[in-house]
């Protein structure tokens, strides 16, 4: 019976890891970001996955800015978007129906929910 729970409990573990990496991130994706002074500020991003690389866009008020050393990793993501006095690191984790991002701008930690895009 042990065996039994057990098979199945890898079973499952194996389908979500699986299911976890056939997300396809591809196309483009908003969120909206609470800054510290509780101001709101729409994201927009244009994601191209090939292998294990992330290339795409950072839309932003100022213009689009192509987001640099990105990278792919089964469910976990890294890029970098490059601003005025440096890179804005970014990091995240893909979920079947949102993507959810950790943002370093200035020394801030910020983090955000995005959504794709209609």
């Amino acid at each position: 019976m042990k065996r039994k729970i057990f098979a199945t409990a890898v079973m499952v573990i194996c389908l979500m890891v699986c299911f976890a990496a056939m997300v396809d991130i591809n196309g483009k994706w908003t969120g909206k970001l609470k800054q510290p002074n509780n101001a709101t500020f729409i994201l927009s991003y244009t994601f191209k996955v090939d292998s294990d690389k992330l290339t795409g866009t950072a839309h932003m008020p100022e213009g689009d800015v192509k987001i640099t050393d990105g990278m792919i990793n089964g469910s976990d993501f890294s890029f970098n978007v490059p601003v005025p006095d440096g890179n804005a690191p970014h990091t995240g984790k893909i979920y079947p129906d949102s993507i959810q991002m950790h943002i370093v701008y200035k020394g801030e930690h910020l983090n955000t929910v995005l959504k794709r895009a209609n």
